[in-house]
């Protein structure tokens, strides 16, 4: 019987049961066992891998396993470039584009915020949320480790946090989104890009107050609806301004 050694580090632990955190364990693996299937066997989705080294040298997730092998498992690294030792997946895309399931229906809206194209539906079904994933390029934001360990998710992220605001956090600071906002140039229901409009385009469509208080509007050519620098964009704002200073410092 092939056994292997594991030692699982930083977050990945909390997928784990609690003897076997933070600490090497030996283990029996199944016939013709990849790091993959034992790495998932053992609780932790490959989309939260990036860096996996037997005996010392960096390996994929189809590395298959040998007797007294030794396995480190590393989760993705912030302050460390580890491009050159990479062999589980490719970088994540400059202009990401995201699928949330239907439990993370206040992440998708913040994501929206910051101008990512975020698809939600709380009826997508798993099945839906992979195949948009893997026909769009899409990365799949879930607090379900099984939907991230389908061999068709090829990029994804479990989120920790319980709360939206500290989910949007997260999720910034993981795949380093500071560059890539664009803050309220999204429409917040439909997700598609939003327009400049002149006011008097949409004068017929605006409540009495913002007809005199407000100049400045956007739309969303898809369904319809038109935005303006109102108390809620003062809030919205107030919060995004807060999740990305705290990533540039």
């Amino acid at each position: 019987m092939v056994t292997a050694t594991f030692r699982f580090y930083e977050e990945l632990n909390d997928f784990l049961a609690p003897r076997r955190r933070r600490r090497e364990f030996t283990v029996p693996c199944a016939e013709a066992a990849t790091t993959k299937h034992m790495i998932e066997a053992l609780g932790v989705p490959h989309t939260e891998v990036e860096l996996v080294l037997v005996n010392g040298e960096s390996a994929g997730l189809d590395r298959l396993l040998e007797d007294g092998d030794r396995v480190a498992v590393y989760p993705h690294f912030r302050t460390i470039d580890v491009t050159p030792l990479l062999r589980v997946h490719a970088p994540p895309p400059r202009d990401p584009r995201f699928v949330a399931d239907a439990h993370l229906g206040g992440l998708a809206h913040m994501l929206r915020l910051l101008g990512f194209d975020t698809l939600y539906d709380n009826r997508f079904h798993d099945d839906i949320i992979v195949a948009l994933a893997g026909q769009e390029g899409r990365i799949v934001l879930t607090r379900d480790r099984e939907l991230l360990k389908r061999r068709a998710v090829a990029q994804g992220c479990y989120v920790h946090a319980l709360k939206s605001a500290a989910q949007l956090r997260e999720i910034v600071a993981r795949l380093d989104l500071i560059r890539g906002a664009r803050p309220f140039t999204r429409c917040l229901h439909c997700n598609a890009p939003l327009r400049p409009v002149d006011k008097a385009s949409v004068l017929d469509r605006l409540p009495p107050r913002v007809r005199s208080h407000y100049d400045d509007f956007s739309t969303c050519d898809v369904c319809g609806r038109v935005y303006w620098k109102g108390s809620h964009w003062r809030n919205m704002r107030r919060l995004l301004d807060g999740v990305l200073a705290a990533e540039e410092t």
